[in-house]
């Protein structure tokens, strides 16, 4: 008798299985049905805003629905992401998202979602460079290593500035002073703009800014690029050195771009997404859109995804514990 009922038991939950797996191909076969809601964490006109236009585009053509653009900027970033997280896991909402998905969580100490566990990861999308810029008119700084002779000579009087605490801009400063040994005040603006415009004004003596917002005030050659923060050359600026290439051994600040949906989305549907995102960024005209803001396409699978965020988690949190680097 026990045996027979462990067989029944056996049968039955094969059955469910195979009918659940049914019922969620099906769903990625029907999907999408409506237009699909893309979360953009962060005020329009930015890298991120750019590229999720840019594929949103593109990949709602493709699949015959059109995916809206929905800016939920605050918080760095937070904001959007709690939103997302605690969305319908149907596949018609997504969140692109940066490295505040490895940042945020030992930035903050307390948030209202879990990176991991409250997500399912679809693809990276791009990687865009951060440079270190002055301002053009500095006749004696034209090398990383004139920057650091002089933090040496005056420590903690030379400035950078930041879009604000916490973001890439900022933590590239930290890694910077880390691996350099070297004192410098950092300086943090409600944002990009206001930032850069102290910088061309003197106010402030450095920035590590993103490629995308520094790239008009250093073709005009108002601001002068030192080095980027990848570990290979920007085909944006292949004249400028890498931070390694600088002497900086060991320097890497690669801010990256990545699709992620509520975890629990059916995995036929975060498949379907995968695909349609990552043919995408193949599109020549694609790239060359990306190329314009400074953006190098990347694509991955899910499982590659969840690993880089693992990794950048890693070596983030250790910078921050390292530094002392507190936003709440």
């Amino acid at each position: 008798m026990k045996r027979r009922q462990l067989l029944a038991c056996l049968s039955a939950g094969l059955v469910l299985g195979t009918a659940a797996s049914s019922q969620a191909q099906t769903a990625a076969t029907d999907w999408p049905k409506k237009p699909v809601r893309w979360v953009v964490p962060f005020p329009p006109g930015g890298a991120m805003d750019v590229i999720a236009r840019v594929l949103g585009e593109k990949a709602g053509k493709a699949l015959g629905q059109p995916f809206v653009i929905e800016n939920r900027a605050g918080a760095g970033g937070n904001i959007g992401a709690d939103a997302v997280a605690k969305s319908a896991p149907d596949g018609y909402t997504l969140l692109i998202t940066s490295i505040g998905m490895a940042t945020n969580k030992p930035l903050y100490g307390k948030l209202s979602y879990d990176p991991v566990a409250d997500f399912a990861p679809v693809s990276l999308l791009a990687v865009v460079p951060n440079v270190l810029v002055t301002n053009g008119t500095q006749p004696n700084v034209r090398s990383v290593a004139d920057v650091i002779e002089a933090a040496r000579k005056s420590p903690g009087k030379l400035t950078y500035a930041s879009a604000g605490n916490g973001t890439s801009i900022h933590l590239a400063g930290e890694m910077f002073t880390s691996l350099t040994r070297t004192e410098m005040l950092h300086v943090p603006y409600k944002g990009s703009g206001p930032a850069m415009a102290d910088l061309l004004g003197g106010q402030v003596n450095y920035m590590f800014d993103s490629i995308t917002s520094a790239h008009t005030q250093l073709q005009s050659g108002k601001l002068r690029a030192l080095a980027v923060t990848t570990t290979r050359r920007s085909k944006a600026l292949p004249n400028v050195p890498t931070m390694a290439e600088a002497g900086v051994a060991g320097y890497d600040v690669s801010p990256w771009f990545a699709v992620f949906v509520p975890a629990g989305t059916p995995r036929p549907i975060v498949d379907k997404l995968h695909k349609v995102l990552t043919e995408t960024l193949k599109q020549p005209e694609v790239a060359a859109r990306l190329e314009s803001i400074g953006a190098e396409a990347v694509g991955s699978n899910p499982e590659e995804l969840a690993a880089h965020l693992a990794k950048e988690t890693k070596r983030w949190s250790k910078l921050i514990a390292e530094r002392n680097i507190r936003l709440d």
